[in-house]
């Protein structure tokens, strides 16, 4: 590569955010043919097409979408190797790094950081927000400490703790025709389904999305990237979605509503238990005792 991957990062994340390459090249002080090269040499180095370009129009691939986080991914290695080297070792602070896939795992973190903040003064966590399942690699990598996650069906080089056991859930406001029932089966869910696509949730959702399909009573499929998207599209009244709860995570105005005969998923936190440093074991315990109440 002829390029910096920072350099490279930046680029994505400017056409990305303007998808016009004029405006991409000016908010990063380079010329526009620079930034239409240097985009071209990357597609070229990993072999796919990352924005598809016409006269009038500039849009991302899927590849592009899934690209995206791995750009912002470099961008914060960077700069946070940039601040620790910048830094002096007596003013080093406790630091712990974290991963999780959505809000609602996002969401378990908030009681557990007020915890650990007690028990440290000089706590800096740092999250890792990313949707895809290619976060398990940074807790591979030892870029982060600990996964939050349901568990996957599939065997994992990692230790696992598990927190609770998740009931699957319909997420539907509460004037949805499905809202009236205290529980469902699935063969009673109907309407407009809301689904999150396969690369960002566990196997164990998109196999119940895919019976409820099979089903033969839902039409006019919203698929969506991501938790936060499919929350979004059912609280704006577009449809239901289903997702395990997390104890009480989701604290917003949909009715979740159970769904019977369907086997409950683990969630917990992966981790390297030879890696483990003291931060990230006391923040482990704190989170089986939250859990454990």
């Amino acid at each position: 590569m002829n390029l910096c991957l920072t350099f490279w990062g930046q680029f994505i994340l400017a056409v990305a955010q303007y998808l016009n390459f004029s405006k991409a090249a000016e908010s990063v002080s380079i010329t526009q043919p620079a930034v239409s090269h240097q985009i071209g040499s990357l597609e070229d180095e990993l072999g796919v097409k990352l924005f598809v370009r016409t006269s009038k129009s500039v849009s991302l691939t899927r590849e592009g979408i899934m690209f995206i986080s791995d750009a912002e991914q470099i961008l914060k290695i960077a700069g946070s190797a940039k601040f620790r080297l910048s830094e002096k070792l007596e003013d080093e602070p406790v630091r712990i790094s974290i991963g999780c896939h959505n809000q609602a795992e996002l969401n378990v973190l908030t009681p557990a950081l007020r915890e650990m903040s007690r028990l440290y003064d000089d706590l800096l966590p740092y999250i890792d927000l990313t949707p895809f399942k290619s976060i398990d690699n940074q807790l591979k990598d030892q870029k982060i400490q600990l996964l939050l996650s349901f568990k996957s069906p599939h065997k994992q080089p990692f230790d696992y703790v598990e927190l609770c056991r998740c009931q699957f859930m319909c997420l539907c406001q509460k004037d949805h025709p499905l809202a009236k029932a205290d529980s469902l089966d699935v063969d009673d869910i109907s309407g407009r389904p809301i689904f999150i696509e396969r690369h960002t949730c566990p196997d164990e959702i998109f196999a119940l999305q895919h019976r409820i399909l099979a089903n033969g009573k839902v039409d006019k499929i919203i698929f969506c990237g991501d938790y936060e998207s499919a929350v979004a599209m059912a609280e704006a009244g577009l449809g239901f979605m289903i997702f395990p709860a997390i104890e009480d995570a989701y604290k917003g105005p949909l009715k979740a509503i159970p769904i019977k005969g369907v086997k409950e998923i683990s969630f917990g936190v992966y981790y390297l238990r030879s890696q483990l440093e003291k931060q990230a074991k006391d923040m482990l315990g704190i989170l089986k005792n939250q859990f454990a109440k």
